[in-house]
């Protein structure tokens, strides 16, 4: 069993900078890939990041120069760093985890954080 919890969304100015956590716990060694996904209301869920544990990553295009997924293995916890954010950023941004290769729908979920960019 995997615990996933999100923090660090919230209300920014076009152009501007956030940086989303996503702290795991409970059998995190199992853990394949973690990713970041975001939902906007009236939209279907959307993956924006993956990571492997290898170090492998890879980005929804749009993002591509704007946001870095990255992990801390020692704290157990993954980063999302947004920089340059646009309106069409806004969302619900979510954590998962992947426990295999072969696995393409997430096996867990934190609960989500709002990110919201507006002037």
């Amino acid at each position: 069993q995997v615990q996933l919890v999100e923090s660090g969304g919230g209300l920014v100015q076009p152009g501007g900078s956030l940086r989303l956590s996503c702290a795991a716990s409970g059998s995190i060694f199992s853990i394949y890939a973690m990713d970041w996904y975001r939902q906007a209301p009236g939209k279907r869920r959307e993956l924006v990041a993956t990571i492997t544990n290898g170090g492998s990553t890879k980005y929804l295009d749009s993002v591509k120069g704007r946001f870095t997924i990255s992990r801390n293995n020692a704290k157990n916890t993954m980063y999302l760093q947004m920089n340059s954010l646009k309106p069409e950023d806004t969302a619900v941004y979510y954590c998962s985890a992947r426990l295999g290769p072969l696995v393409h729908t997430p096996d867990y979920w934190g609960q989500g954080t709002q990110v919201t960019v507006s002037s």
